[in-house]
């Protein structure tokens, strides 16, 4: 018998326990034991019926995470759940925790399935730029219908089991013991005579083709991009043409095209390097932590509320500081009715909306911030202003406790010295909006305590963000790279193109919007004072001034005002192409002597696009990212770069550092812009044959 799947008989029902820790996963060992065991249930004359569940914490929870890429080793699972579909015997399977992937797939080849109130299934499977490859596309719409099957399926989030049970995916929702349970509900079934019901014999309801064609409609925007949701509709469609062993063929078949697909190996590298950067390189896995049990947010504006709202959120307490009252009721206002627009759409209920609130104090003094364990400042981006604020902090805030700034671009290290103890400061660098956006750039100071970054690589977790390490430099990696694709934009627009065009070309790419569409949602004017600060502090590395500081200087700061590069009718959001824009551009290459020329496609994806992975060498070289997944994450979850191409450093790899390198060198000859500087890394890297992931 397998080490990682026993067998034993209680009270007439044999029990096949998956034993393979921590979450019981499908591996060779377990696929093996699991055949083993259930012939051996098979021919167990005291057993009557068969219950599948896993020990610890779990039901199987999917694939071996250890065997992608990899050939598996027979029996493949698709095997050992038709052998489990064909028992003479009445299977169920017992689940608890999450049962996703192929753990779910074997609950499909069983006759009944019970879970435990807390259970959860799932086929994440389109997550990682694939489908369900054992038979989930075609039992589950024998199951439930091809519609509810197309909507767990192309979705992919786990389903909670009183959903289930709705869905018909599972009969009998238990609270208790689960093993206690699981022998009761068999023993009823064997009372009962009730008769097998292996799903692959169930029919499928006709559905009209307009299903499909609806459904491909209604994710067309939010998939757009992707192979792989749109080969589960295919998939899934198959079941409703198609018998079950040619439809199991098909899955097969649309299954190894997307295994072979460059998506989804950009989508496991992203699975692997969202776990990764957590791991923070020399910080050791012992580090102690710090408790955080109550939080401070100074400023009630967007991003200080939205801040606020991710520990209330968590269960943790928030004191929220403004200067002004009027300031801070709004600030609470927008808050409240943010909780309230999630209630509305039934992802909060109206109890946890109140609960949430309940948490959150609020103060106009600086003395009320005395027993908070981790003070967030997110006040104007301003070096004079953030010095000030800090050294109020450092002399109300208790000993240890964590200061924290919300800069996007400015050193943390000059904030930190602003107070007696930058051993306790670090960057947080949240996303807007703040309680939206998964990702959170933690910075680490040059003299910022292991202890404090641990504490808040934790926190971010707690909180449901992805944390990222990053080192002190203008923009950290993040804005840093944005700011090198968003001179590219401008320069490109300079010499001919639009910015229709240019926007057009990086929405085509995959990303949510263009450089100037993001512009003006943000606000010309953040950008603006940001230049004009550098100008006033730093005019050697300044950048000129530009058509789009003539629309700031204009008040035209995007959508807010109805009008920045782009215009907005009647208060909307999409974007329009702008007379007022297209004559200040004029203007501009007038007074510098431009004659625009024709910008094609290529060039501009090349050097939007290419200047951000020569950036992002130099920010490895310089350490301000320890790993280029560290770039990969920080793109994906803070600027929506498409996940399915892995990133900019993943992406490439892809393309090939030999290639990237001779367009970068041939851009700085063309235009002797130093930002085409090529960075020493990827010249190394190229010259090698080698890629960012041999680092």
């Amino acid at each position: 018998m397998s080490d990682v799947v026993s067998y034993r008989c209680e009270a007439g029902v044999g029990l096949i326990v998956v034993d393979n820790p921590p979450v019981n996963a499908l591996g060779h060992a377990v696929r093996q034991g699991l055949l083993e065991a259930l012939n051996e249930g098979l021919a167990d004359e005291s057993a009557r019926a068969l219950v599948i569940m896993g020990a610890g914490r779990t039901f199987p929870a999917g694939a071996d995470i250890r065997e992608f890429g990899q050939t598996p080793k027979p029996p493949a699972l698709p095997e050992v759940i038709d052998a489990i579909e064909a028992s003479d015997k009445r299977v169920i399977a017992a689940v608890h925790g999450t049962a996703l992937g192929g753990g779910m797939e074997i609950t499909l080849g069983c006759d009944y399935r019970l879970a435990l109130d807390s259970a959860k299934m799932g086929l994440p499977e389109v997550n990682l730029g694939l489908l369900p490859g054992a038979g989930g596309t075609q039992r589950l719409p024998r199951l439930i219908g091809a519609k509810a099957a197309l909507e767990a399926i192309v979705e992919g989030k786990p389903i909670k089991a009183a959903r289930l049970a709705e869905m018909g995916v599972v009969d009998v929702v238990v609270s208790g013991d689960l093993k206690t349970e699981a022998i009761a509900y068999a023993q009823r079934l064997i009372a009962e005579d009730a008769p097998r019901r292996p799903v692959s014999e169930l029919s499928v309801a006709t559905e009209e083709a307009a299903v499909f064609a609806e459904f491909e409609a209604i994710i067309a925007r939010k998939k757009r991009g992707h192979l792989a949701p749109f080969h589960c509709i295919k998939a899934v469609k198959a079941a409703t043409e198609m018998d079950f062993a040619a439809g199991m063929a098909r899955e097969r078949e649309l299954f190894a095209e997307l295994l072979d697909s460059p998506q989804s190996a950009a989508l496991r590298h992203v699975f692997f390097a969202e776990r990764e950067v957590a791991r923070v390189p020399g910080l050791a896995k012992d580090t102690p932590q710090r408790e955080i049990k109550r939080v401070a947010v100074l400023g009630a504006g967007t991003m200080g509320g939205g801040i606020a709202m991710n520990f209330l959120s968590a269960g943790i307490p928030v004191t929220l500081l403004e200067n002004k009252q009027d300031a801070l009721d709004r600030g609470v206002a927008t808050m409240r009715r943010n909780y309230e627009a999630s209630a509305r759409k039934g992802r909060l209920t109206t109890e946890q909306v109140e609960a949430n609130m309940g948490r959150l104090s609020t103060t106009l003094e600086y003395a009320d911030l005395a027993e908070a364990d981790l003070i967030i400042e997110a006040v104007f981006e301003n070096m004079d202003v953030k010095k000030t604020v800090f050294g109020e902090l450092d002399r109300v805030a208790k000993p240890g406790a964590i200061l924290a700034t919300n800069t996007s671009t400015l050193d943390v290290n000059e904030i930190a010295g602003a107070t007696s103890r930058p051993s306790d400061v670090l960057g947080m660098h949240f996303f807007s909006p703040a309680n939206v956006m998964k990702l959170l750039e933690v910075v680490r100071g040059e003299r910022t305590a292991d202890d404090v970054l641990a504490t808040v690589m934790a926190l971010a977790r707690r909180i449901g963000k992805v944390g990222v390490a990053v080192g002190v430099c203008y923009g950290f990696v993040g804005n840093r790279m944005l700011h090198k694709r968003q001179a590219q934009a401008v320069a490109l627009v300079n010499e001919g193109a639009t910015p229709s065009q240019v926007d057009r070309v990086l929405y085509d790419f995959g990303l949510p919007m263009g450089p100037f569409a993001m512009a003006d949602l943000a606000g010309l004017d953040v950008g603006w004072r940001i230049r004009e600060g550098l100008r006033e502090t730093d005019p050697a590395n300044a950048p000129a001034r530009n058509w789009m500081d003539a629309l700031a200087e204009a008040g035209r700061f995007g959508q807010k005002t109805g009008g920045g590069v782009f215009d907005y009718s009647d208060g909307g959001r999409t974007p329009e192409p702008s007379e007022t824009t297209a004559a200040e551009i004029d203007k501009y290459r007038a007074e510098q002597g431009i004659t625009p020329r024709e910008v094609s496609d290529e060039e501009i994806r090349e050097r939007c696009l290419y200047v951000m992975i020569n950036e992002g060498a130099k920010i490895l070289e310089e350490g301000i990212a320890a790993r280029p997944l560290d770039i990969d994450i920080v793109w994906i979850y803070g600027y929506g770069f498409p996940a399915y191409r892995g990133g900019p450093m993943f992406w490439a790899d892809r393309l090939g550092l030999e290639n990237v390198r001779e367009r970068i060198k041939a851009f700085h000859e063309d235009t002797g812009d130093p930002d085409w500087q090529i960075a020493p890394l990827l010249e190394k890297l190229a010259g090698e044959g080698k890629g960012f992931a041999d680092l």
